[in-house]
C-alpha cells in the first residue's frame, strides 16, 4: 500500500491530471444528451416510427454495456495508459461518420460503438485517477467527474438549441457530428499523461513506478511499499476474483446502485423534450429543449454540495439519504401527473438536485471498494450493470408515455430509486478518508474515520 501516494502533497500535477479524465465523463454527457435534441429533426426527415427512436436512444448505452466490461478488464491488463487516446480516436471516426447516416441501422451502429468507446474511458481514467490521489482529496476529485458528465450534458442542449435556432433543416447531423470537435479538444488534453504507478509496480514494473513518482509528485518512495499485498498461487483474478466472497457483495453494490439510479435518470435526460410534452408542456421545439436544459444543469448544481457531504458526513449517509429524498418527486409527479407546469418543472428540478449524493459516488465507490488488480474491471463492471437499467429506461420510456401514461411512469421510476436506497441501506460502506489500499483490500465494512495521517513525505531536493 502507498503512504506516500495517499499523503503527497496536492498539486498542478493532480488538478491537470483530473481535467484530462474528465474528458470522457463530459463526452458521455454529451453524446447520450444531443441525441435527444437531434430526434426533433431527426425524426421526421428520417420517417422514424417509435420503435426507431428507442433504438437510437438505447444503443449507445448497450455499447456501454458491453464496452464497459470488455475494456475494464483489458485496462487491468495491459495498463491505463495504452488506451487512455485510442477510445477517443474511435469517439472521433464515429462522430464524423454520424453526420452521414440516412439509415436507421447505420446511426444505430454507430451509437453503439461510441457507447462502447465512452464506457472504456470510465475504468481507464477513473482509475488512473484514483491510484495517483492524496486519500484526503480522493472523493472530491472521483466526485467531479461527475460533474463534466452534466457539464457534457448541458452543452449539448445548449448546442442542440443553437443549431434548431440557427441551423434550419438537416442541423441533427451537425449536432451529432459535433462531438468531434470536444474529443479533439481532449486528446490533445491528455498527451503527456503518466501511467498509474500502482499498476506498474503491481505489474513488476517497481523502478518505474518509483520514477514517475518522484517526477510528478515531488517525493521520494520506496519501491516496497508501492507493492500490493502478494496473492496466493492459483488465486482467483480478474471477473473471477469479483465474484468471490470478499467482493461479491462489493460487486453487486456498486452495480446495482449504479442501475437504479442512473436508469430513470438516463431516459430523463435523453428524451427530455418529448417527458416535458407529455406533461402538457408547449410542443414544437426550442422550450422543450431549453427546458431539459435547465433540468440538465439542476443536475449538476446538485452535484456540488454533495461532493462536501460525502467528505463530512460520509459515503454511506449521503447515498442512503439521497436515494430517500429521491423517491419523493417522483412519486408526486406518479401521483398527479396532471399537476400545473410550474409543479412539473419543480419536482423534476428537486428529483435532478437530489441525485448528486449518488452522482458523485458512481465513480468513488468502485474505485475505493477494489485492489489495483482489478480495479478498472470494477469500474467497468459496475458501469455496464448501470447501463441494463439506462438502457432498459431508455428504451422503454418513449413507449411507457405512448402506452401507459406519464402517472403510471413515474411511478416506476420511484420504485426503481426505492430499490437503490434498499441496496444502499444493506450494503453501502463508509470509506471516507481511508487510504486507498485499506479500503480496497479490507473486506465489510470499512472505518469511518480516517487512519491517522502519516507525516507529509520530503520534497526531493
Amino acid at each position: 500500500m502507498s503512504r506516500t501516494i495517499d499523503n503527497a502533497p496536492y498539486t498542478a500535477f493532480h488538478r491537470r491530471l483530473a481535467l484530462a479524465c474528465s474528458g470522457g465523463p463530459l463526452l458521455d454527457g454529451y453524446i447520450l444528451s444531443i441525441v435527444g435534441v437531434a430526434l426533433i429533426g431527426m425524426r421526421p426527415e428520417l420517417g422514424l416510427s417509435t420503435a426507431d427512436v428507442s433504438l437510437i436512444g438505447a444503443a449507445a448505452l448497450v455499447g456501454m454495456f458491453v464496452g464497459g466490461a470488455l475494456f475494464g478488464v483489458l485496462t487491468d491488463k495491459i495498463g491505463r495508459e495504452v488506451m487512455y487516446t485510442a477510445d477517443l480516436i474511435v469517439m472521433i471516426v464515429c462522430s464524423v461518420l454520424s453526420f452521414w447516416v440516412d439509415a436507421v441501422w447505420a446511426l444505430t451502429l454507430l451509437r453503439f460503438v461510441l457507447g462502447m468507446a465512452v464506457a472504456a474511458d470510465y475504468p481507464i481514467a477513473t482509475s488512473l485517477l484514483a491510484e495517483w490521489l492524496p486519500a484526503k482529496h480522493r472523493g472530491r476529485l472521483l466526485g467531479q467527474q461527475i460533474i463534466a458528465w452534466y457539464a457534457g450534458a448541458v452543452l449539448a442542449y445548449l448546442t442542440g438549441y443553437l443549431f434548431l435556432t440557427f441551423g434550419g433543416p438537416g442541423s441533427w447531423r451537425w449536432m451529432l457530428g459535433s462531438s468531434t470537435v470536444l474529443c479533439v479538444v481532449f486528446l490533445v488534453i491528455r498527451r503527456g499523461s503518466p501511467e498509474s504507478p500502482r499498476w506498474l509496480a503491481a505489474n513488476g514494473r517497481v523502478g518505474d513506478a518509483v520514477r514517475l513518482v518522484e517526477k510528478h509528485l515531488g517525493v521520494k518512495v520506496d519501491g516496497r511499499e508501492l507493492m500490493p499485498e502478494p496473492t496466493a498461487p492459483g488465486a482467483p483474478t480478474g471477473l473471477r476474483l469479483l465474484m468471490t466472497p470478499p467482493y461479491r457483495r462489493r460487486t453487486l453494490f456498486c452495480g446495482l446502485f449504479f442501475l437504479c439510479q442512473v436508469g430513470p435518470l438516463f431516459a430523463m435526460l435523453t428524451f427530455g423534450p418529448q417527458l416535458l410534452e407529455a406533461f402538457g408542456m408547449p410542443g414544437g421545439t426550442v422550450l422543450e429543449t431549453l427546458g431539459t436544459g435547465l433540468i440538465s444543469l439542476v443536475f449538476l448544481l446538485g452535484c456540488y454540495p454533495a461532493l462536501r457531504l460525502i467528505d463530512t458526513w460520509g459515503r454511506r449517509p449521503v447515498i442512503i439519504r439521497s436515494f430517500a429524498l429521491m423517491i419523493v418527486p417522483l412519486a408526486v409527479l406518479g401521483l398527479f401527473p396532471d399537476a400545473p407546469a410550474a409543479v412539473v418543472v419543480v419536482a423534476l428540478c428537486a428529483y435532478a438536485f437530489l441525485c448528486g449524493g449518488p452522482n458523485v459516488l458512481d465513480w468513488t465507490y468502485p474505485n475505493e471498494l477494489f485492489p489495483t488488480e482489478i480495479r478498472a474491471t470494477a469500474v467497468g463492471v459496475a458501469t455496464s450493470v448501470s447501463r441494463i437499467g439506462a438502457a432498459v429506461g431508455t428504451y422503454l420510456l418513449p413507449l411507457s408515455l405512448s402506452g401507459i401514461g406519464t402517472g403510471p411512469t413515474m411511478l416506476i421510476a420511484a420504485g426503481v430509486t426505492a430499490c437503490g436506497l434498499l441496496v444502499s441501506v444493506l450494503w453501502a460502506e463508509e470509506t471516507r478518508g481511508t487510504a486507498l489500499g485499506a479500503a480496497a483490500t479490507t473486506p465489510g465494512t470499512a472505518p469511518r474515520k480516517a487512519r491517522a495521517a502519516r507525516p507529509a513525505p520530503q520534497p526531493v531536493r
